[in-house]
């Protein structure tokens, strides 16, 4: 996909009910799923759609592994939380999201303007995890929502061994574990009850 620069002011037309409602209004987490297999192109597509929102710097940091085969799936629930197991031994697909911390090696190529930032990452540890982390988190928000667009659903969660898991899956020490995403199609009862939304005059200020 490629954007021409233009210096014609773009007036951006605002997303339909339909698509605000499959991202937003009536996007649930998903806590069961169906037999439906999760294709290869499917999951291509995720992330053709979740790599293109901003990070900082277009540093990139976030790396997804996708679990499918029953040898991964196995690998991959005996280091979630108790409570999580059932729910991503069910799901066609999951996606293990990481944090690659060398993502600084990529700085040329990602934002050729200051290659320079490259060697100031790479001398300041702690900016780099920080700055990693920071956009890390926005690139799995991006990625849950991808999910949805995709027409499947996500079932995010934060409850299992994150060492166990960089053990398991990425022994070298080269990700460090950010978010585990279950990915398919709604299952029986897939939905706990709607939780409340803060209200406009809590969440709001004005200047």
């Amino acid at each position: 996909m490629t954007v021409e620069a233009t210096d014609v002011p773009v007036t951006r037309a605002p997303l339909d009910e339909k698509g605000r409602s499959i991202l937003f209004y009536e996007a649930r987490t998903a806590n069961s799923f169906a037999d439906t297999p999760v294709t290869d192109a499917e999951l291509s597509q995720i992330w053709d759609l979740a790599k293109w929102p901003p990070t900082a710097a277009n540093t990139q940091p976030l790396r997804v592994l996708y679990v499918r085969t029953p040898e991964g799936k196995e690998r991959l629930v005996k280091h979630m939380a108790d409570g999580n197991k059932a729910k991503t031994a069910s799901a066609p697909a999951v996606a293990v999201l990481s944090i690659d911390p060398d993502y600084h090696e990529h700085i040329p190529t990602l934002f050729p303007m200051r290659p320079q930032m490259k060697d100031v990452f790479a001398a300041n540890p702690e900016m780099r995890d920080a700055s990693g982390r920071f956009s890390g988190a926005l690139q799995a928000g991006y990625f849950i929502l991808a999910v949805r667009a995709a027409g499947l659903v996500a079932g995010p969660m934060a409850g299992y061994d994150a060492a166990g898991i960089e053990g398991e899956f990425f022994p070298e020490g080269d990700r460090k574990v950010q978010l585990v995403v279950n990915i398919g199609h709604p299952g029986e009862n897939p939905w706990f009850d709607r939780l409340p939304r803060l209200d406009d005059e809590v969440a709001l200020d004005w200047a």
